[in-house]
């Protein structure tokens, strides 16, 4: 009996071990099409014509705490001072694609 449980532990560890979660990697062309169609009037090249400061270059972004794509698609989502919500407006995955889009592009310095 056991042998039979190490047996099925084994097997069972074997398995959980070779299944990988899927991941899905953000469509960052999409992500670009839903920021030009929908924010780079005020954020064009990563600016802010709003509020100067508080731009998407990387400095901004991690200065404001907003170096994440969690809190970009909560700032997306949610709006906050001059920028509307879009969570009505978008889907989801077009709120996550425009996060890591945003991000990337901050990364390579807009």
């Amino acid at each position: 009996m056991n042998k039979l449980l190490m047996s099925l532990l084994l097997i069972l560890s074997i398995l959980l071990i070779n299944l990988e979660p899927e991941v899905y990697a953000a469509d960052l062309q999409a992500g670009q099409q839903v920021f030009s169609d929908n924010c780079s009037a005020c954020h064009l090249g990563g600016n802010n014509v709003i509020m100067p400061e508080k731009t998407l270059k990387k400095i901004a972004l991690e200065e404001n705490s907003m170096n994440s794509i969690g809190a970009i698609t909560t700032q997306v989502k949610n709006g906050k001072n001059a920028m509307p919500a879009f969570g009505g407006r978008l889907e989801d995955d077009d709120i996550e694609n425009v996060a890591n889009y945003v991000l990337s592009q901050s990364e390579q310095g807009w």
